[in-house]
């Protein structure tokens, strides 16, 4: 599981966000966040911008 920090581009400006995401590798746990960011929001990937990563848990 990772932790993922950062912000993301909105009609209202720039927006945080803290998620958690179940995944294998830290790469799929980015791949994921993208999808699940830009399918809710209506959000780029250019518009998304990562500022922290951490794995937690197992």
């Amino acid at each position: 599981m990772f932790e993922i920090r950062g912000i993301y581009k909105d009609a209202d400006g720039w927006k945080r966000f803290k998620k958690l995401i179940n995944a294998e590798k830290e790469s799929m746990a980015v791949e994921k966040l993208y999808s699940l960011i830009g399918s809710n929001h209506k959000v780029k990937r250019n518009l998304i911008k990562i500022e922290e990563i951490k794995k937690v848990g197992e």
